[in-house]
């Protein structure tokens, strides 16, 4: 029999803080990073508020956890969500966990586990404290997995709204981290040339909410040379090996502003 060599994940999902119209769409995305061993949803579902779910649990195979409202106005879910996180993660049987929410309240719990030698993949709205989004190896805005803004996915571009182009996007979002200070902290040649390779992983370790196909692409190295402060050069490999790509910081002409 062959052996699943796939990262092994524990999915926790704060029911009382996510919204289960993304479930689907959720567990298609944490199918890129591993294989989810552990699916637990939390919640009082006594409350009528979260009936929804209820057919999400079943098509996802996700075990409901049952946790009583003691406190009215409090998220009931959030601490027996951290117990059972450190119970698995005592246990050693996982690379890494995924957890559902916007609740900064986990941000000590993904921070716990990174220190552990473990991943932690978080999943969340754009509402989320950045504590949180920076506890994480990789944040994902669940707004993302729906294209809210009319993003298709389509080869190297995707569609956008007329009069909204990805490079505007991009030059207009505050989390786009390519930045002098950033391209500073990335090797460079004596050319000031850098490896695409570690420009993503820059950007992944340092942003971990940055996301390609936010700014409508599927490639990061598209991104790069629709922008206009950067170059982009391909660069023959040794021996039988794809050309690697290389980016850097475009100088800025005498005069220009």
């Amino acid at each position: 029999m062959a052996c699943d060599t796939s990262p092994k994940l524990a999915v926790l999902v704060d029911a009382e803080n996510a919204q289960y119209s993304i479930i689907r769409l959720l567990f298609t995305e944490i199918a890129k990073y591993g294989t989810a061993h552990v699916k637990r949803a939390y919640g009082d579902w006594t409350d009528q508020s979260l009936k929804g779910w209820s057919n999400e649990l079943l098509n996802q195979s996700i075990q409901p956890i049952q946790q009583f409202a003691y406190t009215h106005g409090k998220n009931s879910s959030d601490s027996a969500m951290i117990i059972d996180a450190m119970d698995l993660l005592y246990s050693s049987r996982f690379d890494g966990f995924c957890l559902v929410s916007s609740d900064s309240d986990f941000t000590p719990l993904a921070t716990r586990v990174r220190e552990s030698g473990l991943m932690v993949f978080g999943f969340g709205e754009r509402k989320t404290p950045k504590a949180f989004v920076a506890a994480c190896d990789k944040f994902v805005y669940t707004e993302d997995l729906v294209h809210p803004s009319g993003l298709v996915s389509h080869s190297d571009r995707a569609e956008v709204p007329p009069g909204h182009t990805p490079v505007h996007q991009a030059n207009e979002d505050d989390h786009l981290a390519i930045r002098q200070q950033n391209m500073a902290e990335i090797p460079l040649d004596n050319s000031g040339w850098a490896r695409l390779s570690d420009v993503s992983e820059h950007l992944t370790t340092q942003h971990p909410e940055f996301s390609i196909s936010t700014h409508g692409y599927s490639k990061l190295s598209k991104l790069l040379s629709d922008l206009p402060g950067f170059d982009i050069e391909r660069r023959p490999s040794q021996a039988e090996a794809p050309p690697e790509l290389y980016v850097r910081k475009r100088e800025a002409s005498p005069g220009s502003a």
